[in-house]
């Protein structure tokens, strides 16, 4: 009984893992990280392949494969696909192939169907996420709601080049924004989880009774009761360790982390 106490316990202390094409899925970390600052977390960004969202679905999922793998060989108890694109793409066959628990994150529609008083909704997403089966899915779940659609050409792109407060990403967004407050949007559900670093931008251009929603704090949430179903709570009350690798530049990834946390440079 002591030997397996003493392996679960080492378990539980292992970390969790979270993947993104990018810095984007940081936006996702720091949710995780504010509602279970105990856990350890290793997150990689795979800036060298992002946007995830132009690539095909079998890339996506060849890309998913690597990410996990590197993430289940550095011991990672549970994995955060932090990555609208590679959820909606690539989830069905991880979870077939990995004996690990895996969280996915889609885009918030349900919520925003749900209170929406126009009856409209707007989601600016990948290609990748608004082109998967998973997410057509979710759209006919809610047959009554009309649903604009804009693809976030370029956006991801910008981020990853820390050009977030650029006139160029000005224009870009309000081409794709406008059109969708024309038609009485009252909700804007932000699919990719590189946008939310774009919310104040955003804010500037669409009117204040807008609601924007992303699923950051859901996913959290998700992730902490998967967790505890199966029992890989971390019971220490030391300091946690936070590890990130970036295979590209890593200064944009310390830039959105605000230079606190360790950034590693490895060509995985």
């Amino acid at each position: 009984y002591a030997v397996f106490f003493i392996f679960v316990y080492m378990k539980n202390q292992n970390p969790i893992g979270l993947f993104d094409s990018g810095i984007g899925g940081t936006s996702i970390w720091k949710e995780v990280n504010a509602l279970m600052p105990f856990e350890n977390t290793i997150y990689i960004a795979d800036s060298k392949n992002a946007p995830y969202g132009l690539k095909s679905k079998e890339e996506i999922i060849a890309l998913s494969c690597k990410n996990t793998e590197f993430l289940l060989n550095n011991n990672c108890k549970i994995i955060v696909v932090a990555c609208n694109t590679a959820t909606t793409n690539a989830i069905k066959e991880l979870r077939a192939k990995y004996d690990v628990p895996f969280i996915g994150i889609e885009p918030a529609i349900k919520p925003a169907a749900l209170h929406s008083k126009t009856q409209t909704i707007g989601i600016l997403a990948t290609k990748g996420t608004l082109n998967s089966e998973l997410f057509h899915k979710s759209v006919e779940n809610h047959p009554d709601v009309k649903i604009i659609e804009q693809i976030g050409h370029g956006l991801v792109q910008l981020i990853e080049n820390g050009d977030i407060n650029s006139p160029e990403m000005e224009e870009l967004l309000k081409s794709y924004l406008n059109p969708m407050v024309e038609k009485n949007i009252d909700y804007l559900v932000l699919g990719c989880s590189h946008y939310p670093y774009l919310i104040p931008q955003i804010q500037k251009i669409i009117p204040s009774h807008i609601k924007i929603i992303d699923s950051g704090e859901a996913v959290a949430k998700q992730t902490q009761k998967i967790i505890e179903q199966n029992h890989l709570l971390n019971s220490s009350k030391e300091k946690s360790s936070q590890i990130f690798y970036t295979n590209s530049e890593p200064e944009v990834l310390e830039t959105i982390l605000n230079h606190n946390e360790k950034v590693i440079y490895k060509n995985f």
